[in-house]
């Protein structure tokens, strides 16, 4: 990972520099065997997460959020997943889950990332734990497309729980959405619409189909040259739903930190495991600018936004301040 390439002069994705890695390389943990005295609160491990995993006290956790290899083969950094075949990779899948299980409070709920092709075996081991609540389908617009076949621009979410009695805050996670006929009741009354003055808004209760998501581009400053990372918009929906603040949001497949980024963002607490030392110091690098930036593109005013209406999120801004 090259943080000293030459990059466009208007590109705002997060590097790392020679002097960065010594600042937060610092900052990473290693578990040890037998150690019991370390806070386990807002930290990023660095370190295999088979090797993690069995030393995280029980019970720590209110909310689950993993992104896990997708079954195809995939270069991160220093690392390589391998495809495997289905049987394998459900293998792989329930090595960490069936230890996961373990660190949840009985409240907890969980949400497992996936493509297409390996929802299937999520499903089927994700299912062995969880009381599976639904499958939320998030459009993907960035991609490339195909003369033979259909582009692939979505990718699945499985939302589980471990019981019937769990925390969601569907106020937490509405979306203002641009009415393009508004209609109006016998007496002329807007109905379930407003006008601002960017224009004429609903509010809409979430549904498990989101398309108002931002892939992170090189203009984006949380962009990162993590291959496969998620919008902190995305995990925003899903903290806020399924957690509340000091709640603790554990990620077993850190990446280049998203997770943790945005529970410190909505004042959740955070611990993420990440074998790649310098995806892991990425991931300091944006917690340490998350606490002068706790801006989420796509949130603002206490609603999600369409796609591409970052004039009606800085309005919203305004009014707050």
């Amino acid at each position: 990972m090259n943080g000293d390439k030459k990059r466009a002069p208007n590109n705002r994705t997060l590097t790392l520099s020679a002097d960065d890695r010594r600042i937060y390389c610092r900052k990473l943990v290693k578990l040890a065997k037998g150690e019991t005295s370390r806070l386990l609160k807002n930290i990023t491990i660095c370190q295999d997460t088979f090797e993690a995993l069995p030393l995280l006290p029980d019970s720590f956790v209110d909310l689950l959020v993993v992104d896990p290899p997708y079954n195809r083969s995939k270069v991160f950094n220093q690392s390589t997943f391998t495809h495997r075949s289905l049987e394998d990779y459900e293998g792989w899948l329930d090595n960490w889950m069936s230890q996961v299980i373990r660190l949840l409070k009985p409240n907890a709920s969980a949400y497992v990332c996936c493509d297409w092709q390996s929802s299937p075996a999520v499903y089927n081991i994700f299912s062995r734990y969880f009381i599976v609540r639904s499958r939320i389908t998030w459009e993907r617009e960035k991609g490339r497309g195909s003369k033979q076949n259909w582009k692939n621009s979505s990718e699945d979410i499985w939302f589980g729980t471990r019981s019937e009695n769990y925390w969601f805050d569907v106020e937490a996670v509405k979306l203002k959405r641009r009415v393009l006929a508004p209609y109006r009741d016998r007496n002329g009354n807007p109905k379930d619409w407003e006008t601002t003055d960017s224009g004429k808004f609903r509010i809409t209760h979430p549904s498990n189909l989101w398309t108002d998501i931002s892939i992170p581009f090189w203009s984006m400053p949380e962009n990162t040259d993590h291959p496969t990372q998620k919008p902190e918009k995305l995990l925003a929906k899903i903290i806020l739903a399924s957690s509340q603040p000091g709640d603790m949001v554990f990620d077993p497949f850190l990446g280049s930190g998203t997770t943790s980024v945005v529970a410190k963002k909505l004042n959740r607490c955070y611990v993420g495991i990440e074998l790649d030392q310098d995806y892991a110091c990425i991931a300091e690098k944006r917690l340490d600018k998350a606490t002068d930036q706790p801006e989420i593109q796509g949130y603002a005013g206490g609603y999600f936004w369409e796609r591409n209406s970052l004039s009606s999120q800085q309005k919203a801004r305004q009014q707050q301040k």
